[in-house]
């Protein structure tokens, strides 16, 4: 995966000389002639990191450094500044402005393109070592958002499938919690975040919905809808999660039956492929996300399951990619490459290798899930 730099000089010559440089060793630039233009670029695409020069006209690279330091988007994001101005004291300023560097500009382009290289390989094998600390810790302390394994139902295939993005784990939490002997129930969901942060509190988020069901089942109440009514009330009278937001999608599988019933809170619509006729339709829940109102107008889909039909639930990851014009969100596109793999012998190993597999391009932008219900 090419690393992405934004390069910030309003000397068009040197953007070109630089941009060619890197271009060569692998890097994607792009690049601003001004701080304005710079920040334009920044809500579009965020960078591996940032090489910008100091003097400029209008807003010069130390007013840009404290406007990235302002604004959570950008504060963390690697700064390199890159000027002619070499004093002691202007390379000071910079660097107590949390500047990872400063690269003087008589400094030979190929040096310069070594130096940030060994900068951002640097700030990987930290990131690496972090993940590696707090995964073993959370190992230690059992701490899972996704479960190992998806269970056993007689008359249905349960399968599932996460991805992390650029292995951050982020806010996506599955769990199954069987509680009788015919009933079991599928929660899919996201906490609205980015990260760590989300990560943290979909753990908290679990624990509510692990213990929501498993006391609305111990008083005879099975419904989803009902389930979620309870949850949100919980969520929007907490003082820590009341200002988090998440999605949920909640089924409870009646294998007596075979129906699944489902309710969902500001989740994308589950994707009904029935095998019958080969039909497809997308089930919308009405439900609000959870945490805006104590109301959240939660109601429920009856679902009946035949042989070869097939339920899918997805997280938002699964829509959104990177284009051209930046960030976008397709459902409708998604749902048209689902059909071609749904009703397959093998679903869940189409859908793995064409949407899951390491060949899959590079656009992914999010931590991403997705549940399949199968009748058999």
């Amino acid at each position: 995966m090419a690393k992405k730099i934004l390069l910030v000089d309003d000397d068009r010559f040197m953007l070109q000389l630089i941009c060619r440089a890197l271009g060569a060793k692998g890097f994607s630039c792009r690049t601003a002639k001004s701080v304005r233009e710079a920040l334009d670029l920044l809500y579009e695409e965020i960078p591996d990191i940032v090489l910008s020069d100091y003097s400029m006209p209008e807003i010069d690279g130390f007013e840009f450094r404290k406007v990235l330091l302002r604004d959570k988007r950008y504060k963390n994001i690697p700064f390199v500044f890159y000027t002619s101005f070499a004093d002691e004291s202007t390379m000071q300023k910079g660097l107590e402005m949390q500047a990872v560097d400063y690269i003087d500009k008589n400094t030979p382009v190929h040096l310069v393109v070594s130096k940030l290289n060994n900068i951002l390989d640097t700030i990987r094998k930290q990131h690496e070592k972090s993940l590696f600390e707090i995964g073993a810790a959370a190992e230690a302390l059992n701490l899972r958002s996704v479960p190992l394994a998806a269970p056993k139902v007689e008359g249905f295939k349960l399968q599932f499938l996460y991805q992390t993005y650029n292995h951050y784990p982020g806010g996506d939490f599955i769990d199954f919690i069987k509680t009788d002997e015919n009933s079991i129930f599928v929660i899919l969901g996201d906490v609205m975040g980015k990260k760590w942060g989300a990560w943290f509190f979909s753990f908290n988020f679990l624990s509510y919905i692990r213990s929501a069901i498993r006391l609305c089942v111990f008083d005879g109440i099975s419904s989803p809808a009902s389930i979620l009514n309870k949850i949100n009330r919980i969520v929007c009278l907490d003082p820590v999660l009341g200002d988090v937001l998440s999605t949920l999608s909640l089924m409870m599988i009646d294998q007596a039956a075979s129906k699944v019933y489902y309710a969902g809170a500001g989740d994308l619509p589950v994707i009904h492929f029935r095998k019958a006729d080969g039909r497809i339709s997308c089930v919308q829940s009405e439900g609000l996300l959870l945490g805006i109102l104590e109301n959240g107008m939660y109601q429920e889909d009856v679902l009946e399951m035949h042989t070869g039909d097939q339920l899918v639930a997805i997280t938002d990851g699964m829509i959104d990619f990177v284009g051209e014009t930046g960030k976008t969100s397709d459902y409708a596109l998604f749902v048209q490459k689902l059909g071609r793999l749904l009703g397959q012998a093998d679903t869940y190993k189409e859908i793995k290798n064409e949407m899951f597999s390491d060949n899959v391009d590079q656009s992914v932008v999010d931590d991403r899930s997705l549940v399949i219900i199968e009748k058999v």
